[in-house]
């Protein structure tokens, strides 16, 4: 009762505290704005879109309850040459003092945009209500009749645009029967001008078209007429149909300076080629192949220009490594006929070769340790953008705390791996038309790696073969042809032997610590919904995100084993060359989804599932391709590796808690706080589970009738420090539903939290999703 009642008074102690300081720095005469409403009489008119036309706006609240920023401000003295002062006004808001005038502004903005969305009548008044020092601010909506558009006619005295309009007029976004929504008139007419641009109408812009709008007599019906404006070069000109221009002559200048001056006759040329009917010039050395430029282009000379094929070119010049900058400049010919345009494509040369020298710090469950790599890079191998890089890693650490005796306690990794990039598709007995259209880059790499533990030495030799391209900047796609993995294990220790993989105790130990080959191939769908929009891993609008995997491995070798008649192994196994491969199937999908509720804060969604199986060939997943939960990207109740399977309690080894179907859950609550601080409540949920029954993971099985009595909970709040170029994650998640008790307080931590049992914290790079 005394820790209640102390409680009880503390809280009231803060609250007092709070609201007196409040407006400390509030003149006399002046009021604290304190809150803003706004009100309105019509449900198709929601405030939340309205709230970015009100010019003056409460301080801040962090996760939109507590006004801490405020509060920091007012902590500080009014001696502003002090500098305890000067930094809690720094990381402090001022307060909002309200001016009526901007209020007055604010009412007259809602107005316009009401009447912009068909309100003609709309009305917007505010008032006031005061207490003491403080002002909340209510704006009054009343929208009035809507303008109904009656009919629809265009007026348009040119032939070939007519029938453009009229070809395009499935799209249109006008219809009788709409809202007069000025919004939408204008984005029809850049619609149709983007429609014309990509059909040869090269000076075209939206200015050519306008609206003649006729209310009808004591209604709100109004009769509208799109109206097009014939063109003139000049104002002492006669108008004329709109010119229609096509693309004359293609040039290349390879070695434009953009610090220079953009006029051609200023550019620094000394030699030229002429290459399937197009003049390429450059300074020294043609540093690209011919053809690599001319297969770029989305438009061709005899063609009508086009928009949408020029930004396209833009695309395919700016993935080429090879160059820095891409300018494409059209100038009209000098010709009595002026609708032929020349074109220079203006290339900027990257730097070619590079040299980078990584070193790094390592922490693996408490064992620390260094890493120091180097890369060789070159943008430009072939003279077609391909670009090749090579890097050599070495890694040391020092390990604590195993069991047993073994020689050594130090873990030991040397890399090598070579990536070459070619910026085309590159597969035999295709064409050159689909190739393209497809604009997907291809992808070769080797990696070796070799890693000597006290345990075991391993070497990891893998090859690959992938394609990747995207779509719109939204939309990316990755497709592994084939991938070939061989893990070699030429060492175990006896007492790791004598430990693990000779007493049964992990049925995964015994299956990864074999030599084993993994030939796979995949498939994977990548949706942003943000698109270009996307910055520093923030997203500022709702937007979301949609991620689809789908791999597989050992069927070909499988069908070579059975067309070949090739025994089995003492495992039952198929080998090939004595080595057991891996078969599987294995598909992962995520969504994402994230909420604005105001420039300051978001609310994030997530959901992720995964299965995959052994078949045929094989009884388990490798381990690499296995599920684990708990960690910084999953239910941050528990550390990495240490949730499920199912209702399994551990008391094993970290292999134990794997399995081969994976769900997750979070939603998070994202706030700004101040400078580059954010601040995040979280909720996790989920848990893995195995397909099969195993001895050394009982309650780990996935049944229908258990899992959902097996999903585990955790709530926490994380601290997020935005450095523009990434972000690094300090997350603390406690225990709320933990699966591995049946019942009682162990079941439900959040009625009888324990810190030292229930909490985990977790550091990271980037968003949880």
């Amino acid at each position: 009762m005394k820790r209640g009642l102390f409680y009880t008074l503390f809280s009231v102690t803060i609250i007092s505290l709070v609201s007196c300081t409040a407006t400390k720095f509030v003149p006399e005469g002046s009021y604290l704005l304190d809150e803003v409403k706004i009100h309105t009489d019509n449900k198709e008119i929601k405030p939340s879109n309205l709230r970015s036309y009100v010019r003056q706006n409460p301080n801040p609240k962090w996760f939109s309850l507590i006004k801490t920023q405020l509060y920091l401000y007012n902590l500080s003295g009014r001696d502003s040459t002090r500098w305890s002062n000067r930094f809690l006004r720094r990381i402090g808001d001022a307060p909002v003092i309200y001016s009526e005038s901007d209020a007055q502004r604010s009412q007259e903005e809602l107005t316009k945009v009401l009447q912009n969305m068909g309100y003609m009548g709309a009305s917007v008044t505010h008032s006031v209500r005061i207490k003491k020092k403080k002002l909340k601010l209510d704006y009054e909506v009343k929208s009035g009749q809507p303008y109904i558009i009656r009919s629809l006619k265009y007026n348009i005295n040119d032939t070939k645009i007519a029938e453009q309009v009229l070809k395009d007029s499935t799209f249109t976004l006008l219809h009788e029967g709409m809202l007069f929504d000025v919004n939408k008139l204008d984005g029809e007419r850049q619609r149709i001008t983007d429609n014309l641009l990509s059909k040869g109408y090269y000076k075209f812009n939206k200015d050519y078209l306008s609206y003649t709008a006729d209310t009808v007599r004591n209604t709100h019906l109004v009769d509208l007429t799109m109206t097009l404006h014939r063109y003139k070069d000049s104002q002492s000109d006669e108008p004329k149909d709109h010119p229609l221009y096509q693309i004359n002559k293609i040039s290349f200048i390879a070695d434009y300076d953009v610090l220079q001056s953009s006029a051609l006759s200023s550019i620094d040329i000394n030699d030229s080629l002429h290459y399937d009917g197009f003049s390429i010039y450059y300074k020294d050395k043609l540093y690209l192949r011919p053809k690599v430029l001319t297969e770029n282009l989305r438009f061709a000379p005899g063609e009508l220009y086009n928009e949408k094929a020029v930004q396209r070119t833009y695309t395919n010049f700016g993935r080429l490594s090879a160059l820095k900058y891409t300018n494409i400049r059209f100038l009209e010919t000098q010709a009595e006929d002026t609708t032929q345009l020349n074109c220079y494509v203006m290339l900027t040369k990257s730097k070619h070769k590079s040299v980078s020298f990584e070193v790094e710090g390592t922490n693996s469950a408490g064992d620390l340790g260094a890493a120091a790599s180097v890369s060789f890079q070159h943008r430009n191998l072939f003279r077609g953008s391909e670009t090749f890089m090579t890097k050599f890693r070495g890694a040391y650490e020092a390990i604590t705390g195993l069991p047993g005796n073994y020689r050594n306690n130090n873990y030991t990794e040397l890399a090598v791996e070579t990536n070459l990039n070619f910026p085309n598709f590159l597969f035999p007995f295709v064409s050159s038309d689909f190739k393209r259209k497809i604009r997907a880059t291809t992808e070769f790499g080797l990696q070796y790696s070799y890693q000597l533990r006290p345990e075991f030495s391993r070497t990891v030799a893998s090859t690959s073969w992938s394609y990747k391209w995207a779509q719109r900047q939204r939309t990316q796609h990755r497709i592994d042809l084939i991938d070939i993995s061989y893990l070699y294990l030429p060492w175990i220790s006896d007492q790791f032997k004598d430990d693990f993989t000779n007493k049964g105790q992990s049925h995964i130990f015994e299956y990864n610590y074999k030599n084993r080959l993994i030939v796979r191939m995949g498939y994977s769908y990548n949706y942003n919904s943000a698109g270009s929009s996307l910055v520093n891993n923030t997203i500022k609008t709702n937007s979301y995100s949609v991620r689809v995997n789908f791999e597989s491995a050992g069927n070909l070798l499988y069908a070579l084993s059975k067309a070949t008649n090739i025994r089995k192994n003492s495992d039952g196994e198929y080998a090939i060359l004595g080595i057991p491969y891996a078969q599987y199937l294995k598909a992962d999908f995520d969504f994402a989804k994230n909420i604005s509720i105001d420039y300051r804060n978001s609310l994030a969604f997530h959901i992720g599932m995964g299965v995959a199986v052994p078949y045929l060939n094989a009884k388990i997943i490798p381990f690499e391709k296995q599920y684990f939960s708990g960690g910084a990207n999953s239910v941050r109740g528990w550390t990495v590796r240490s949730l499920g399977p199912g209702s399994f309690s551990g008391g094993g080894n970290f292999l134990d808690h794997s399995g081969d179907i994976k769900l997750d859950a979070s939603v998070e609550y994202r706030s700004k706080l101040f400078w580059k601080l954010q601040g995040a409540l979280f909720v996790d949920a989920g848990n893995i589970w195995t397909i099969r029954s195993y001895e050394n993971q009982p309650g780990g099985v996935f049944e229908f009738n258990e899992f959902y009595k097996q999903i585990a909970v955790a709530y926490g709040l994380g601290i997020r420090l935005d450095l523009d170029f990434f972000v690094l994650r300090f997350d603390g998640g406690m225990k709320a539903v933990n699966p591995m008790y049946k019942s009682g307080s162990d079941r439900y931590p959040i009625m009888q939290p324990n810190f030292s049992r229930d909490f985990a914290f977790h550091f990271a790079v980037g968003y949880p999703f």
